[in-house]
């Protein structure tokens, strides 16, 4: 028996707002980012987080610590869903016998090992969705998309499937995770935004990792894509003393993803091109 999907409503935002997404268990990234939204003023209520709390990187329990202590609007990834269900992979629908499934035979047991009881229980009360009203907006909050916790949504996936999204989902600004990569998209006076992830770079050969800031305006909200660079050198350390994956290690280091398995070929075709907004 599938399993309903919560939607939490946390009513209407104002002033500006903070998303990020994937914080991979990269606590020296989340340091920073808690550090920059504490620079901003910004307060626990208006900061939202879009699942993969814990995932790559050697920190899984201090960065769920970290995350519950701070307060923040959060739902669950894929892999917080399968942490607390206690599924034997990830949830990623990585190619079977690709590389990133073997990899994912590394880390989600070092994650489930290194995991307290609270930190299960807390993913336990994750909702699926988080819906809000912002500026003349009808937002929503997914992982992957409304109708699929693990779907891959990048810039280059058709709009007719984005527009089936803000249709079922009764909404008009969707912000999203999971395919980690930065975008934004709008069409017809909706808006598809993706802030990135801050536990790994955006395949674009720097070590820069990723969030977004909306504001209000008088005549709706504008939104802005910011990155910044962190101690990724102590989380790669980190990592490789845990013995996980040396790749990814090498990825917080080069910026390059070490395959584009799940990739478009637009996006494939853009590995090794830093980011520009």
């Amino acid at each position: 028996m599938e399993r309903r999907k919560i939607i939490k409503d946390i009513g209407k935002l104002q002033g500006r707002i903070l998303v990020f997404g994937g914080v991979y268990s990269n606590f020296q990234a989340l340091e920073k980012m808690y550090a920059i939204a504490k620079d901003l003023d910004i307060p626990p209520e208006n900061i939202i987080c879009t699942g993969d709390v814990v995932a790559y990187c050697a920190q899984p329990e201090t960065c769920v610590e970290k995350i519950m202590d701070w307060g923040i609007h959060v739902i669950a990834g894929n892999v917080e869903i399968q942490l607390r269900e206690g599924g034997e992979d990830c949830g990623c629908q990585f190619k079977s016998g690709g590389r990133c499934d073997i990899f994912s035979k590394q880390w989600l047991p070092f994650a489930q090992q290194k995991l307290s009881r609270n930190s299960i229980e807390w993913m336990q009360t994750l909702p699926d969705f988080i819906r809000f009203g912002y500026a003349d907006k009808k937002g929503m909050v997914v992982h992957g998309s409304f109708h699929e916790t693990a779907a891959y949504i990048f810039e280059s996936t058709p709009w007719e499937i984005k527009e089936k999204n803000f249709i079922d989902s009764d909404s008009d600004l969707i912000i999203s995770g999971h395919c980690g990569l930065v975008f934004n998209q709008e069409k017809n006076n909706k808006y598809w935004l993706n802030p990135g992830v801050i536990g790994m770079p955006a395949n674009d050969g720097t070590t820069r990792v990723w969030h977004m800031l909306l504001d209000e305006k008088e005549n709706g909200f504008s939104f802005q894509h910011h990155s910044f660079e962190y101690d990724f050198e102590k989380a790669a350390q980190l990592m490789e003393m845990e013995n996980l994956p040396s790749t990814y290690a090498r990825t917080l280091q080069t910026g390059i993803w070490d395959n584009c398995e799940t990739l478009p070929e637009v996006e494939t075709h853009l590995q090794g091109k830093p980011l520009e907004f």
